[in-house]
């Protein structure tokens, strides 16, 4: 997945420490799902082209959701994005909204990672 494809506020520079293995394991649900999502957008996702009303894509915004509100908040909210996304639409921007309270990291793939102690 190239990461020019997303927006700027889904990757970052972070790297996961060998210290912040521990802390890391609750975020493998979403990291599961960002999976699933990279995989999608870089395979099937080319297929289609350009044809999204909004921007991001919804693959992106999906990508967004799952990263700032978690694997089972963020798949609602792209779920729902999705149902928003039919012919009369009328699109335009459609950021996340980022989490108020978001106290991890991201790596230059667009993965959640635990924030560095220093």
């Amino acid at each position: 997945m190239s990461t020019q494809t997303l927006p700027m506020a889904s990757v970052g520079e972070a790297r996961l420490d060998q210290s912040a293995w521990i802390r890391a394991i609750p975020l493998l649900p979403r990291n599961s799902v960002l999976s699933l999502l990279h995989g999608y957008r870089a395979t099937i996702s080319h297929t289609y082209g350009d044809v999204c009303k909004y921007y991001p894509s919804c693959s992106a915004y999906a990508v967004g959701a799952v990263q700032q509100h978690g694997a089972l908040v963020g798949s609602i909210m792209a779920a729902t994005r999705i149902a928003r996304c039919h012919p009369w639409a009328e699109g335009g921007v459609d950021d996340v909204p980022l989490h108020k309270n978001f106290r991890y990291d991201l790596t230059p793939r667009g993965f959640v990672v635990p924030l560095r102690k220093d």
